[in-house]
């Protein structure tokens, strides 16, 4: 019989990857960077004309969050794949002078591969992001990143994803010829974020009896709103809905009362200047409103966490999704789960 006492605490696997975040960061940056600056002057040498980006789950709000930064750092269009018209229905569109950016934690994913390898046909630059540098991913494509991050035991993806929010954030910068030193304070500003976890764990108690999640952002914001959505439910398994800011306001609003729990990211710029209509007529509803953001702005909220002043809005991304990881964590263990191990999960997700 087993004794209880014996078994791992329930998601000291995810708490001790959340941790490690701050280095995983720094490694990056150290190691990481000089790498991604090859792999960056390689592809611009090619000068292409349109980004693809490809991905499933955690990897695909990297991706997004990568559009934002293309298109507004670069000048460049960029587009998220629909894998399925390659993989299911044999599309073969003409991707010559294009650059298809795959993102995978583990770069195992069947359909990320095919996708991949079709794209390279197809006359594509193909770069693969992975943490995993042996992957049948990597192997398939032209350039590869490696993220760096470790080995991720924990089913929730949290070390990979701000380690994929700081690669792509580097490789833009490098293709547009900067050097990425405004991250150089991600690592630091990492550390002091996580280590309010109290204050994280203090906002839990207004989600243990949830039944439904709103999250809103705009801008850089929306890709770490979906996030926290996305790991909300695959830890708590209470719905969470991520709306833009924008989309919210086109109907979706009319599902917040006064007793709906909506959680806010407020970037510190132009995202958060665009939500603040969306803030306005969600406290003019009654709602729970939790703002993770700007200090004002939580002041103004029933409740939520402010985030390090004067970081450039396009890498707050990595600062914001941390408490909300360990939202997502503090819930699970509140409500009797383990986040270590969610029901139905797997780490590597093989679709085709």
């Amino acid at each position: 019989m087993t004794d209880p006492q014996n078994q791992p605490a329930p998601g000291r696997i995810m708490a001790a990857e959340m941790a490690e975040q701050p280095a995983v960061l720094r490694r990056i940056l150290d190691q990481g960077g000089p790498k991604i600056r090859e792999v960056a002057a390689g592809i611009a040498a090619r000068r292409p004309r349109f980004v693809l980006l490809t991905a499933r789950g955690t990897s695909d709000n990297a991706a997004l969050y990568a559009k934002y930064l293309i298109e507004i750092l670069l000048g460049k269009p960029a587009g998220l794949t629909s894998m399925s018209t390659t993989t299911a229905y044999g599309a073969r569109p003409d991707l010559t002078d294009v650059l298809v950016v795959t993102v995978s934690q583990s770069g195992g994913s069947p359909d990320l591969v095919a996708s991949t390898k079709a794209a390279r046909e197809a006359g594509a630059i193909t770069l693969a992001v992975t943490n995993n540098a042996d992957s049948p991913l990597a192997d398939v494509s032209e350039f590869h990143v490696d993220l760096l991050a470790g080995p991720e035991k924990a089913l929730p993806a949290t070390k990979t994803y701000t380690a994929e929010l700081l690669a792509l954030y580097l490789l833009v910068e490098g293709l547009r010829g900067g050097d990425g030193s405004a991250a150089e304070v991600l690592p630091e500003l990492a550390e002091q974020v996580l280590g309010r976890q109290a204050e994280v764990k203090a906002l839990a108690e207004r989600y243990r009896f949830a039944q439904r999640l709103v999250l809103t952002s705009r801008g850089y914001g929306y890709p770490t709103a979906r996030e926290a959505a996305l790991k909300l439910m695959e830890t708590t398994y209470i719905p969470a809905s991520p709306f833009s800011g924008a989309d919210l306001l086109h109907g979706p609003l009319a599902m917040v009362d006064n007793v709906s729990p909506v959680i806010a990211v407020v970037p510190d710029g132009k995202g958060g200047e665009a939500l603040q209509p969306v803030l306005d007529r969600l406290r003019g509803r009654g709602a729970d409103l939790v703002v993770i953001g700007q200090q004002d702005q939580v002041d103004a909220a029933s409740a939520g966490f402010a985030l390090p002043p004067g970081v450039p809005e396009e890498i707050q991304p990595v600062l914001e999704i941390l408490p909300l990881q360990q939202l997502a964590y503090e819930v699970a263990i509140a409500r009797g789960q383990d986040p270590d191990a969610p029901r139905a999960l797997a780490k590597i997700t093989e679709t085709h």
